[in-house]
């Protein structure tokens, strides 16, 4: 006879509040997987398969308890109870293992549903087998099916979400969803289950109250899961806590400018920071899984990858690295100071490698540059020192020579080797202009000067400078601001540039020049907002990196004995920075160079033509003079040359004789001094001086251009060496009251 049971609702949901429990802990527990590595991974693993299969067991067992039927006892067989807790720990243990493997694919994680749901759905038949009644249990095969299809979907699902990244929220969700789907298993299966021939069972003794046995092994099992979600949270906080001071550090590397990898003790990488990734422009999965040395860090630079495996290993056995480097990279040439250090365990394995490099390129080419400015400034001071005295022997010469040609008979043969012995003198004071130059110590006068115009007023000039065969091209844009510089000492440079450029063409070329506006360069010292670059090029033969890094050098040279002082470029350079701005060269062999000179730019007009030289005999007067020198060589040939002016001369050797002669004399219209002398300077000669004779005029010779540091004159400035048209201008000049803090100086008509 066919019997229909009944069921306790309030255990009914304590079933169905148990699953869901169940399901929210295993998936909790399954994010655990994840996060965990090596036997921690596994442990988490087998507490969300305990959580899941002995909920699972226990939502069954409850619900068999809720289930009653007149006149029916039940009882269980140990050892198939026993076997219907453990299929679902078991299965459910299988399917998170083959889940939680990297390359699990759709197909892997649809047969493991099928296992495992197969596997809940028998334990719900192996626990019903283990029921000892008062009565004949058969199925109704449909409903069997039903039940272990929403068993395979319901585990599909689970091992599904234990792959997810999921919120509180969403489990709680897929929890009450879980919950519902297994009980309902149970229960559908339940629906199928027909108790028939139910006979008295006389003095079996099963009954020992549905509901508290229910509700202990609820109690069990809640206990159970909230202790593996309390465990779980735990977990959570205490990975929590390492994540922060994870990124933490990460962010320290992240914002470190140091390149900074981390690789395995075999040299593999696994993390790399945001500088050395930029350096190399790639991403971090683009050097990852791959041995440091075959990465872009080395990999361009020859024979690097080899010393970097060789590296590795020595650092792997417990040694740490130190060494210098220069490396080919995607962004350029970089110099490092390289550093690699193993990390060991408490133990004293090594557990990982940190290779960590400095970019010291910019510092090197500091150190460069600091190296050669102090190199420049010792051969500055050198030439300065020696064009000085240069200076004064061909003041006498010069002076002399002029003086001579004027009392000698008018015999062809004389004419023409004082002409000849003049214009080697000449070529002497060239020569000390571009010392000086080079040394940054001849006075210049700064003014705004229009490129443009000043190079076309050149072109007479270069034509007879480079000869026939070379070809002379200008490129000016049409607005172009002007520069601040010296417009004589200026032309002088581009000449020079011009004669280099035709040097480097024996067969013939094109010589080009022009300019553009550009801001400033920091890293060239050119620090103003708006600069100039005039630049020259030739198509010439060109200059390798090595003599391209000598070029500028005093006295360097590649034309050959006897075809070039080596002091063209140098005294282009210093002309450059003394005008606050600099000198660049780019060349290469076979390709020509280009020299740029940077001038800071302004929007100031360009200034008044100067007037005409003042003529020789222009002087106003007979004047009484002192002049005053420490070489007598110079002190004899300026006098001789203020007498032959029609001066009346008075000479001392000293700044003390010079007062002496001051205290104990009549009035002098003017004196003549040079600067640099011993005992008393010609500036310090000067204010006693005018103390002494208030209305006497001073002039101020020197063959330095630059006065010491915090000393400022308005006086009138004679620039050795000079001949006897320049003393007569500057004479004028200075009694006329029109020369006060200008330099009235020789140009050469040949540097």
């Amino acid at each position: 006879m066919h019997s229909v049971g009944t069921y306790d609702l309030r255990l009914v949901a304590l079933s169905i509040v148990v699953a869901a429990l169940a399901s929210f802990t295993a998936l909790d527990l399954a994010g655990r997987i994840r996060a965990a590595l090596n036997w921690t991974r596994y442990a988490w693993l087998a507490a969300a398969a305990l959580a899941m299969g002995g909920g699972i067991w226990s939502m069954h067992f409850i619900g068999m308890l809720a289930f009653s039927m007149p006149g029916m006892m039940v009882d269980y067989d140990f050892g198939l109870t026993l076997l219907s807790l453990a299929l679902p720990i078991a299965v459910t243990a299988f399917g998170f293992v083959v889940a939680i493997q990297p390359d699990t694919r759709w197909v892997g994680l649809l047969l493991s549903g099928i296992f495992m749901g197969s596997g809940i759905a028998a334990m719900h038949y192996t626990g019903m087998a283990a029921m000892r009644m008062n009565a004949h249990l058969s199925y109704e095969w449909w409903w069997v099916m039903i039940s272990v299809a929403i068993a395979i979907g319901a585990a599909t699902v689970a091992l599904w979400l234990s792959l997810q990244h999921t919120n509180p929220l969403q489990r709680v969700w897929a929890a009450v969803v879980m919950g519902l789907a297994v009980s309902g298993m149970h229960y559908t299966a339940m629906r199928g289950a027909i108790f028939s021939d139910i006979q008295s069972m006389g003095d079996m003794t099963g009954d020992a109250g549905q509901v508290p046995i229910a509700l202990w092994v609820a109690t069990i099992t809640i206990l159970i899961l909230v202790l593996g979600l309390v465990a779980a949270m735990y977990d959570r906080h205490v990975i929590s806590l390492t994540v922060r001071e994870s990124r933490a550090l990460r962010q320290i590397f992240e914002t470190s400018h140091l390149y900074q990898t981390l690789t395995t003790p075999d040299g593999t990488v696994t993390y790399a920071n945001a500088t050395a990734l930029d350096g190399i422009r790639a991403r971090l999965e683009d050097v990852t899984h791959r041995p440091i040395w075959d990465t872009p860090w080395f990999t361009a630079t020859a024979g690097m990858p080899e010393t970097v495996k060789a590296a590795v290993s020595r650092v792997a056995a417990g040694k740490p690295e130190n060494f210098n480097m220069r490396l080919n990279l995607p962004i350029g040439e970089r110099a490092f100071e390289f550093s690699m250090r193993p990390v060991k365990d408490e133990s004293g394995k090594v557990v990982a490698l940190v290779p960590e490099a400095i970019d010291i390129t910019a510092r090197l080419k500091a150190e460069q540059s600091l190296h050669q400015a102090q190199k420049m400034e010792a051969i500055g001071n050198l030439t300065g020192g020696i064009a000085h005295d240069f200076n004064n022997l061909l003041m006498a010469v010069l002076g002399s020579l002029q003086l001579v040609r004027k009392k000698v008979p008018n015999d062809p043969r004389i004419i023409r080797l004082l002409d000849n012995a003049m214009e080697g003198a000449t070529r002497g004071a060239a020569l000390t202009q571009r010392m000086l130059s080079f040394a940054r110590r001849q006075d210049l006068k700064p003014a705004p000067v229009d490129l443009p115009v000043l190079v076309r007023g050149m072109s007479e000039l270069l034509g007879h400078a480079i000869g026939p065969t070379i070809r002379v091209e200008t490129h000016f844009p049409l607005e172009l601001a002007r520069v601040m510089a010296d417009k004589s000492q200026l032309e002088l440079a581009i000449l020079n540039l011009c004669i280099n450029a035709r040097d480097a063409m024996p067969d013939g070329g094109t010589i080009t020049i022009g300019a553009r506006e550009e801001p400033g360069r920091t890293e060239e010292g050119l620090t103003q907002d708006h600069y100039v670059c005039l630049w020259v090029s030739d198509t010439g033969t060109g200059m390798d990196e090595e003599t391209l890094k000598r070029a500028g050098e005093p006295f360097f040279t590649t034309k050959g004995l006897g075809r070039g002082t080596g002091l063209g470029l140098s005294m282009v350079y210093g002309l450059a920075a003394q005008l606050q701005g600099t000198l660049l060269l780019k060349s290469w062999p076979g390709a020509g160079t280009t020299a740029e000179i940077w001038l800071p730019a302004t929007h100031a007009p360009v200034a008044d033509a100067e007037a005409e030289p003042f003529p020789l005999q222009a002087a106003a007067g007979s004047l009484d003079v002192l002049a005053v020198d420490d070489d007598l060589l110079v002190l004899d040939n300026v006098a001789a040359m203020l007498e032959d002016l029609g001066h009346r001369v008075t000479t001392a050797r000293s700044g003390p004789e010079a007062l002496s002669i001051l205290k104990r004399e009549g009035k002098f219209d003017l004196l003549i001094t040079d600067h640099a002398m011993p005992e008393m300077t010609g500036l310090q000669l000067a204010e006693q001086a005018a103390a002494l004779r208030p209305g006497m005029r001073i002039v101020l010779a020197t063959g330095y251009a630059e006065l010491p540091a915090g000393q400022h004159t308005d006086l009138p400035r004679l620039g050795k060496p000079f001949d006897q048209a320049v003393l007569a201008k500057c004479i004028a000049a200075t009694m006329q009251g029109s020369g006060r803090g200008e330099l009235v100086a020789f140009r050469p008509k040949s540097a």
